[in-house]
Parts: C-alpha cells; structure tokens; sequence
C-alpha cells in the first residue's frame, strides 16, 4: 500500500503543487490550510508522515509540531523560511526529524522523504536483539531504550539512531557530513548544524559529564567517534 503524507501549508498554490507532485511520486496525500486542520486530519488520517510549514494561522506549526508528538512517533519534515535558524532549532528540539528551507526544488523534498521512509526500514531491518554496554550506560538496540545506572534515559528517536550508529561503527571516526547521510539518510553537506545539536542531546543522555565526553568524542576538523570502555 502507498505510504500516506499529510502536507500542511497555508499557502493555497504551494499546496496545491505539493500534493499533486507528492501524488505523481506514488503517495496517498491529504492536506490542511492551517494548523487546526492539520490536527483535526492527523487524527483521523494517521498519515505515515507529515510535511509541516512552521508559519500557520489557528495554530502555529511549532505549536503544531509539539502536539503531534507527544501523540505520535511519525516522522515530520518541517517547511522553514530561509535564515530562520531559531525555527529550525526549535523544532528539532521538539522532535521533528528534518527540515526543508524555502524555496525548495520538489526534487530534494522528495529525496528527504524517502529517505526518512527508508530510515525507519532500516532501523527496523537491522534492529538487533543485543544490549549494548557503555559502563554506567546500557543500550537495548532492539527495544530501543537506554538505561541509565539502571534508570532509563528518554530520547528522542533520531538520537537513538544516532547512537545506534556511532554503537555500530565504535571506534571509527566519522564527518559530520558522512553522519547526514547514512543516519539522516541524504547526501546533502553544509547543514552540519544538525548534526552538532543532536550530538548535544546524546551527550546530555549518556555522558557522566557532557562537558568532558568520554563517550562521544570529538576529533577536531574531522568529526566524531564513540570511544567505547
């Protein structure tokens, strides 16, 4: 069956070009106006993603973004205006899991969803049953959980696949932008950004002091690893 998008632009003729270019690449799309509508669609539609412009009447995409995921875990592409970098840290931080900025080719928009698609198989493809030991830390891959000295520790679901990926690949240095590709899952330098601010998050998750990493390091000019004990 075709995945399900809900695209939710208040603008009448970008909306109106992304539904039908979304529906030319094979997905089942709806659409909402204004933030309101988009709620009141998300749950009676449950779409496998939604595509969320962050300046919207009735209720703001931030606002927006926030709702849906405390309901839900479903990928969101957030739509932002260029140089808007405080929108874009802010919906990162609520758990969006990419962003596109204004304007945009339909080309990239739709490389970005299908590579969030393609994420979340991967993930699910290649899961493993084994618990992960990082000394105080413990990382059930599987069930994607991670404990703390015994507590467990909430994330959000792109920094667990981050983790996951420093996990599998420990000891090796990786660039920010290798990290864009295959745990973003795009080929697309220069947003590096978003790398640094999910990294951030692990570190507060995991690290005995994030100040002073242990765990994940960073190589100066170069990128990251995940030193493990």
């Amino acid at each position: 069956m075709a995945r399900s998008i809900l695209v939710v632009e208040d603008e009448p003729t970008l909306r109106e070009t992304l539904v039908e270019a979304l529906e030319a690449d094979g997905f089942r799309v709806t659409a909402a106006g204004d933030g309101r509508a988009a709620l009141e669609r998300f749950r009676a539609d449950h779409p496998d993603l939604v595509l969320l412009d962050l300046m919207l009447p009735e209720i703001s995409g931030i606002d927006v973004c926030r709702i849906i995921r405390a309901e839900s875990p479903v990928p969101i592409i957030m739509l932002t205006a260029r140089g808007s970098e405080v929108d874009k840290v802010v919906g990162l931080e609520l758990g969006a899991d990419d962003y596109v900025t204004k304007p945009f080719s339909l080309r990239e928009l739709s490389a970005r969803i299908r590579a969030v698609f393609r994420r979340g198989e991967q993930a699910n493809a290649t899961a493993s049953a084994s618990v992960v030991d990082l000394g105080s830390v413990h990382v059930d891959l599987a069930g994607h959980q991670i404990l703390r000295d015994g507590v467990e520790v909430k994330v959000k679901p792109k920094v667990f696949e981050l983790l996951a990926f420093l996990i599998r690949h420990a000891g090796q240095v990786v660039t920010r932008d290798q990290l864009l590709e295959l745990v973003w899952g795009y080929d697309y330098a220069g947003e590096t950004r978003t790398v640094d601010v999910h990294v951030h998050w692990l570190r507060a998750a995991i690290e005995v002091d994030p100040a002073q990493p242990s765990l994940i390091q960073t190589i100066r000019g170069v990128g990251y690893v995940l030193r493990r004990p």
